[in-house]
């Protein structure tokens, strides 16, 4: 089976953020999951899936952001913080911050390129992109396969992310899935 060039990475689709009762929910996160799904059948071997999750002992400002979301101070193995989907082979980086670019993922991606899915657009993906592109590595946002905090919300991070073309680039599942 002939597999998509560079790496997919799945940013944090966690129960966490798709069920419904959760302050964190990802309104679309069910809609944009099969889509998710194609691709990452598609991109094969070439896969990262991230997990977020609390740290042991928040410091700086993260003390304040869990004094507003304490429900989430549980740890690592919490089933909140379960992936929705059994990773199989893939390679699952675990971190307690937003963003997941950093020395994990770029050792693991190299100079990419990398196409991101997962949740939420507004929050651990812009934060994972950004830094990503300022890197130097090429990325494309597959906006249907992502999901915000709410749509006006995902709009606006997809609009934000396509402001850095050439180095990011915002597209969609049938676009990437087409070659």
């Amino acid at each position: 089976m002939t597999h998509l060039p560079g790496w997919l990475v799945v940013v944090d689709m966690q129960r966490v953020f798709g069920d419904p009762d959760s302050p964190w929910t990802a309104p679309r996160f069910e809609e944009v999951r099969p889509r998710v799904r194609r691709l990452v059948d598609a991109f094969g071997e070439r896969v990262v899936l991230t997990r977020f999750v609390a740290p042991r002992e928040p410091a700086g400002a993260w003390v304040g952001y869990y004094q507003q979301y304490p429900f989430a101070l549980q740890p690592p193995d919490a089933p909140l913080y379960d992936l929705v989907d059994d990773p199989g082979a893939a390679r699952v980086l675990t971190a307690t911050t937003f963003g997941k670019w950093g020395p994990e993922l770029a050792e693991a991606v190299g100079a990419g390129p990398l196409t991101v899915a997962g949740v939420a657009t507004d929050c651990c993906v812009v934060s994972t992109v950004l830094p990503a592109a300022d890197a130097g590595v090429p990325v494309r946002v597959v906006a249907d396969a992502c999901a915000g905090s709410s749509d006006d919300d995902h709009g606006k991070a997809l609009d934000l992310m396509g402001l850095y073309a050439p180095l990011v680039e915002v597209t969609t599942t049938d676009a990437v899935l087409a070659g």
